[in-house]
This record gives C-alpha cells, structure tokens and sequence, in this order.
C-alpha cells in the first residue's frame, strides 16, 4: 500500500518523491527504487517512504533489504499496521515462518479481522504445527466466507491435523462442491492418511500432485503414505521433492531424519533434525529422536537432561519416559527408573482404556 498522504500534506512536494510514487503504481520497481533511495538520503526519517521503499523492494525479491527498511520505518512509527503487515509478508516470503507470525500477530491488532492478515496468520500456524490456534482464527470467518476456497483449504487442513475428521470432512465436502482440484484431493488424502488408509492416500495425493505438481505438503504427504507401506525409497524420493518446492518444510526434514536413523546414518539423521527445529522451534518431536541420538552415541548425561525437560513440558509422553527409565539404570539410579517405570506402566493403561486398539507406546507426540 502506498502512502500519497505524503504529498498531499507537503507544501511543495519533493519532484522525486513524486516520481518514485508515481512509477510505483505503474509497477516499475527497478525505477522507483533508486528514486526512493535518493529521496531518504534528504529525509532519512520518513517511515512512510521507507515502507514505500520495503514494498518496492519486496516486489523485486530484495527481501533482505525489504525487512531492513520496514524495520527502520516501524522504528519510527511502531503503530503503522501496514509496515507491520508488510514486515510480516517480507519474513513469510523468506521462509522464516516463526518471525512471520510474530509479526501477523503484532499487526493483527492493528488491523483486527484484517482477512489477509488472519489468514496468513492461521498458515504460519498449521506450518508451525499449532493446529488449534489456526482453528481458532479461521473458524469466525466460516460464516462469512462459507465459499472461500483459501479459507476452507486452510481450515480443512488445520482441523485434519488436529484430528477433527468428522469436522473437518464437512469442510471437504465445501472444497470438492467447485470440482475437482489438487487442493482437494490432498485434503482427501489427508483424510485416508488420518484412518490409515495408505493405498488409497497414495492415490488421491498423487492425483493431486497430476493436478498441481508444485502444491505445497503434496510431496510430504505423498512420503507418507509411501513410508506407511515401507517403500522408503520412494519416500525419501518424496521428501526430497517437497524439498525443491520448500525448504523449509517441517514435515520432509523430519522424515528424512527418521529415514536417516534407520539406515543407521546418525550424524545425516542429527542434521535434518536440527533443521526441523529451525522450521519448528522447540518443536517435541525432533528434541525428542536428537536425545535418542545422543543416547545411542553415549552421550547419557546429554541425552537425560534432554528427556527430563520433554517430560517436564509433556508428562504424558510415554516414549521419553521410556528412554528416561533405561537412562536412570544405566546410570545406577534404580529408585528414578523405577519411578518412570510406574509412569509409563499407568500412561500406557491410560492409553489403552482409550482407545484399546492403539499402540501404547506412540513415539511422537502431535
């Protein structure tokens, strides 16, 4: 968003400014940049043109530089929510997705039921894997927006990622009434993914990908299901092609951590789980397979410190408890391995009464 309140309220308006604005709108960055520069230079203290300057700038891929000067004209003006939103966008488009909704939450105040911004927000929180607070910022717009393919796409991920099938089956349905589409076979394969259906999640995905080959999560989820069958070649084929379209996505890092632990290539393993925590910050389950790691190099005393604070923040993940009980022997301290031991003994028949057909002792924690 351009700012002419600029001009309107100078006397004698800059002649450069002038032009800079002006190719602006006609969408010529490349001249508009250097214009806006050599402005700055006379009035380095013009929040309004520095955001002027980031929005160029972002349009032309500079994002770096982007951030730079957003950053500079919130400095000088912190309640201007269109430099917050920007700033926002400019960090999303880097792929650095937990400043991204650091920044869509700052500017969410300054700009309530903003719907670009709300949406945004409740995407970097489905990448960031906190399903609930995507639900929770999409669900008021359902009624407002019951057609909106952006919103239901979103939602509808958000709500089978959390397991709310029944729900978020509703939200399919909605999607799949404007035709076929690869968002809407994804969602589909999600759904079977979710009910491990893996044959026909392999199916609908790979349609989705005929659809869209570019889709976003499609090659992840495609992983999957290839991993759920155990044709890991083809899964890490998978990641490796999500990858290409997204760096930074969790979901291929991650797997292509476990497949690296299971050809027994423990450091591979440990640095495509350090790049998971980058994508998810604190995120459970990559602290939780770089303590088993540690733990199978002997590195005991790393790897208990570690699962003590899993369990500390998640008392009822089993699997931490389970390797915090082996810790505790090993190291001679049968009274504390006998205590994890009772956890993961009550845990698991917790567990069971819930839901008698589960596995007891689930490795990650959603």
């Amino acid at each position: 968003m351009l700012v002419l309140a600029v001009l309107a309220t100078a006397q004698q308006p800059d002649e450069t400014l002038r032009k800079a604005i002006t190719l602006h709108q006609a969408g010529d960055f490349t001249a508009a940049i250097p214009l806006y520069r050599t402005y700055l230079k006379v009035h380095p203290n013009s929040p309004e043109v520095l955001s002027n300057l980031g929005a160029a700038l972002a349009h032309q891929g500079e994002y770096a530089e982007a951030i730079a000067d957003y950053a500079q004209a919130l400095k000088l003006q912190p309640s201007n929510p269109q430099a917050r939103a920007n700033l926002a966008l400019a960090y999303y488009k880097t792929g650095d997705i937990p400043q991204a909704r650091t920044e869509f939450e700052k500017a969410r105040q300054l700009m309530p039921s903003n719907q670009q911004v709300e949406f945004l927000l409740a995407d970097c929180e489905i990448r960031l894997g906190d399903n609930k607070s995507a639900i929770a910022i999409l669900t008021p717009w359902e009624s407002k927006l019951p057609d909106d393919q952006g919103l239901n796409y979103l939602l509808g991920t958000a709500l089978l990622a959390d397991g709310q099938t029944e729900r978020g089956s509703q939200v399919i349905d909605r999607v799949l009434r404007h035709g076929e589409s690869a968002e809407a076979r994804l969602l589909m394969g999600t759904q079977k993914l979710n009910v491990r259906d893996y044959a026909g999640a392999r199916t609908e995905i790979e349609e989705a990908i005929k659809l869209n080959p570019k889709l976003p999560e499609a090659h992840a989820s495609l992983g999957l299901a290839l991993m759920s069958v155990g044709d890991y070649e083809n899964a890490s084929r998978s990641f490796h092609d999500e990858l290409a379209i997204d760096p930074q996505n969790y979901t291929a890092t991650f797997q292509l951590g476990v497949l690296a632990a299971r050809d027994l290539h423990p450091e591979e393993a440990r640095s495509w789980y350090e790049h998971s925590l980058k994508e998810r910050p604190g995120d459970l389950n990559s602290r939780y397979e770089l303590a088993r790691l540690d733990l199978a190099a002997g590195k005991v005393d790393q790897a208990r410190v570690a699962l003590e604070q899993l369990v500390k923040e998640v008392p009822s993940f089993i699997a931490a408890h389970v390797n915090l009980a082996t810790i505790y022997y090993r190291l001679k301290r049968k009274e504390d391995g006998d205590r994890e031991r009772e956890i993961v003994r009550k845990l698991t028949a917790e567990a069971q009464a819930k839901e008698p057909a589960a596995s007891p002792s689930p490795a990650r924690v959603k």
